[in-house]
């Protein structure tokens, strides 16, 4: 699973993408390569891409999600609980 990250004013690279799912392919060619790029969006919240080969090779984001970055004590026993399961 590579993983690409950058900071707000940096870009997302294509070639990068390009490459890393490229090489997981040449050494796992019996798994899916799932290419993981963070942006760092404002100073707390950040957006996660999984990005995946159409069926024309062309990448594209499978999914994007965004999360907020908060202090452990800024968060309730229920959410942390709810942490615990994955969905």
């Amino acid at each position: 699973m590579p993983v690409q990250a950058k900071g707000k004013t940096d870009q997302i690279g294509i070639v990068q993408i390009e490459q890393d799912i490229a090489i997981c392919e040449e050494k796992f060619p019996h798994l899916i390569s799932r290419s993981i790029a963070a942006q760092l969006m404002d100073d707390n919240l950040i957006a996660l891409f999984e990005l995946e080969k159409d069926e024309k090779d062309n990448i594209r984001v499978g999914s994007e999600k965004h999360y907020k970055l908060v202090h452990p004590d800024e968060l309730s026993l229920e959410e942390l609980e709810r942490y615990k399961i994955r969905t």
